[in-house]
């Protein structure tokens, strides 16, 4: 871990700072939207539109970068979503935010390919899986600690849009400042999404699933939270254990997934997410029981996707595992810019809580899914199935290929001792 932090430790610095940004702007929207009198279904399209420009760059950043570099890209992104941050509370209507919404989420897409492309660049076979790690954890410490600048800041004020924004611009120093060589850049061939469901049927329709969760967690908590009436400090409380959840759960999930049936991990650990959320809509009156809902969903919905990647390396020659990271970005995409329609009418349709609802539906899904599959093909041998790697849902293509390429190497290396 030391030679992880020695030989990255500014690139890590500089997306920890993006991650602040990213995560004090999302909680920002459904608090700030909510006090402008948006309606629910108004601030699920805000949340969809993020998506889609999330989804967007994380497909076209490849090409800006080979044709002008990744300098040039990351500056250019970089300052798009520094001076959006400071627009949204200039003009506060949902049209001018739907669009400034989707300018954000392809710069800060487009950002993590390229600052991806650099740490992964920086890493080697020996250190690719601890540098992962590290990555994951500086993600979800940076929205963590963003929710603590929310808990101190005037939502209803310029100020609080002003420090996002300084904090995406100083991300660039430490990043641009110790990279003097840019990396060659390429991207695996694509799996077709046909290839993909046939290879795991699970893992396709368990990560489409898994994007509305996450859109959901991600872009639609602070809006469920504002509308319950919770004050600023414990909106902030309340979505930061979304992410405290998985930084202490990835770990022991992962433990468990290299040694039993995934699938019927898969199954319990869905079902465990799915009835933490049951237990938050019925118990929604206690903030400490919110704040348990909260930590037990996003310990088990954040762990899932890197789950269902490793329950679809099983089924995959290893020449094929990187290919399939386009497809499993694309996929999860098209469930986070869709999901939100869905928690927005459900919340404005049966009041707010329906949000804990909206969670557990697909939550549940994905277990009676997951338990389906098991009667249709035999399980692989816990000693023949490939290696876990944690992965957050934000990760682009480019993240996700380092994962595949880490399985890759640690079961050939398990391969050459056997």
């Amino acid at each position: 871990m030391k030679q992880v932090l020695a030989s990255s430790w500014a690139l890590l610095l500089g997306i920890g700072l993006l991650m602040i940004g990213n995560g004090l702007q999302a909680s920002l929207m459904g608090v700030r939207g909510s006090l402008e009198g948006f309606t629910t279904f108004e601030l699920s399209v805000l949340t969809s539109a993020y998506f889609l420009g999330f989804l967007g760059g994380s497909r076209l950043t490849p090409e800006l970068i080979r044709r002008v570099g990744h300098v040039r890209v990351f500056a250019a992104l970089g300052s798009f979503a520094s001076a959006v941050l400071i627009l949204f509370p200039v003009v506060t209507e949902p049209w001018a935010w739907t669009i400034l919404r989707v300018v954000i989420g392809f710069s800060f897409s487009g950002a993590y390919v390229t600052a991806e492309s650099w740490l992964n660049n920086a890493a080697t076979n020996q250190t690719r899986g601890q540098t992962l790690s590290m990555y994951m954890i500086v993600q979800m410490s940076g929205i963590v600690a963003a929710q603590g600048i929310l808990s101190v800041g005037d939502p209803s004020g310029f100020v609080i849009f002003i420090i996002p924004s300084v904090l995406v611009s100083i991300s660039f120093a430490p990043i641009l400042l110790s990279i003097s060589p840019t990396p060659a850049f390429g991207t695996a061939k694509s799996m077709k999404l046909s290839e993909l469901f046939v290879a795991s049927p699970l893992s396709f329709i368990g990560m489409t699933i898994m994007g509305g969760v996450f859109a959901a967690v991600f872009g639609m908590s602070s809006v469920y939270a504002a509308e319950i009436g919770l004050s600023v400090g414990r909106i902030s409380i309340f979505i930061a254990m979304f992410f405290v959840g998985p930084m202490v759960l990835q770990y022991p999930i992962g433990w468990f997934s290299d040694r039993f049936d995934r699938r019927l991990l898969i199954m319990l650990v869905a079902l465990a997410g799915g009835v933490a959320a049951i237990g938050g809509y019925f118990l929604a009156g206690s903030f400490t029981a919110l704040l348990i809902a909260a930590f037990v969903v996003g310990g088990t919905a954040n762990p899932l996707y890197s789950l269902l990647i490793a329950y679809l390396n099983d089924y995959l020659e290893p020449d094929d595992m990187a290919a399939a990271s386009g497809g499993l970005v694309f996929v999860n995409g098209v469930g986070a810019i869709i999901g939100p329609f869905f928690t927005g009418w459900l919340m404005g349709a049966f009041g707010a809580h329906a949000f804990w609802l909206y969670v557990a539906v697909l939550m549940v899904a994905v277990a009676g899914y997951s338990l389906y599959r098991m009667t249709q093909r035999p399980a692989i041998p816990v000693d023949e199935t490939a290696a876990y790697v944690s992965v957050m849902p934000t990760a682009s293509p480019v993240a996700l290929e380092a994962a595949q390429e880490w399985a890759i190497e640690h079961s050939e290396a398990e391969e050459e001792q056997s």
